[in-house]
């Protein structure tokens, strides 16, 4: 039986990971995990099949920015697959705070890819990158797997650089690597600082939505939302049909804009949609306006979506809006 390490697997993408791994295969999970701002274990039990298949979990504390000591690495056992999710993803705190996030997402690969290459059982490990390194997209562009970056700041500098990390321990020492580009991630139980689920609490109370805009406020910020569950059959697929040493784009079904979006999750509430575009940057310095990636790499291998975007949508909103504890902050 497969044994497959989640980092980060109390996070938001970390626990649908856990969830989707529990429902479509048969794998012995290992959790690893600090439960700083972004774990919380309360998502691992509200995952519906988690009475049924919580035999098959077990949970290892740890801070990744420390080495994965031998006790450590007593408690992994052999693990055959390290799927690596952990890491501050926050755009605004990266910049109020940069180093800790070269600690967190570079120093904390790192470690991981240490203990990676002296693990003779591994035979996957994927590391979870983001569409932010290659900056903001300008009209037309849709950048494939191995353009060059161009880091807008400081949080995607960091998953920058342990991208490179890991293609440089991939070639070292051959670990087998794969590396994901997500785009824009949304789904149930996400902390309520992100767009999606800000959007729904703010439609629901009546209160006003910034929409981040250009400088002269006419096109409104765009990115392509996938739901996570899209995310981990796309990660699912590439286990079992992915080169290791590549990388892959996974991207969501069209570009949207977040006014487009802000207006479709409005329609789909029923509720009438008060907002205020601003100028990203200057409210935002670090931002980028528009995200996007070419996915027909992970098309042309014969993966798809499972649910649209408005279908994933309209499954969120009604969840949050029955589970309304997440929606607070």
């Amino acid at each position: 039986m497969n044994k497959t390490l989640i980092t980060g697997g109390s996070g938001f993408i970390g626990h649908h990971m856990v969830e989707y791994m529990l429902e479509k295969t048969d794998a012995e999970l290992v959790i690893m995990d600090r439960l700083d701002f972004s774990g919380n274990l309360n998502r691992l039990t509200a995952i519906p099949s988690w009475e049924k298949n919580k035999n098959r979990v077990s949970f290892v504390w740890h801070d990744l920015k420390a080495e994965i000591n031998p006790l450590i690495k007593n408690k992994l056992g052999k693990i055959n697959t390290i799927l690596h999710l952990a890491a501050g993803s926050h755009v605004d705190r990266s910049i109020d705070d940069p180093m800790s996030f070269v600690m967190d997402n570079v120093v904390g690969t790192c470690n991981l890819l240490n203990y990676a290459r002296n693990n003779d059982s591994l035979e996957k490990f994927v590391y979870f990158s983001t569409d932010e390194v290659f900056g903001p997209a300008p009209e037309g562009i849709n950048y494939k797997e191995w353009d060059r970056y161009n880091s807008g700041n400081p949080y995607s500098a960091s998953k920058a650089g342990a991208e490179e990390l890991c293609l440089g321990f991939n070639n070292t020492y051959k670990i087998p690597m794969m590396i994901t580009h997500c785009m824009n991630v949304f789904g149930e139980r996400q902390h309520p600082e992100k767009f999606i689920p800000s959007t729904i609490k703010k439609i629901r109370d009546g209160q006003e939505v910034i929409i981040h805009a250009n400088q002269n406020l006419s096109r409104a910020g765009s990115r392509y939302y996938i739901h996570a569950r899209n995310v981990c059959d796309a990660v699912n697929f590439l286990l079992n049909n992915g080169v290791n040493g590549e990388k892959y784009n996974i991207v969501g079904e069209r570009e949207i804009d977040n006014l487009s979006l802000a207006t479709m999750i409005a329609n789909i509430m029923n509720k009438p949609l008060i907002h205020k575009m601003v100028d990203f940057h200057s409210s935002r310095p670090g931002h980028d306006l528009r995200y996007a990636l070419d996915g027909s790499k992970l098309q042309a291998m014969g993966w798809q979506m499972e649910k649209n975007l408005e279908k994933s949508l309209e499954t969120v909103i009604t969840w949050s809006l029955e589970n309304e504890s997440w929606l607070m902050i």
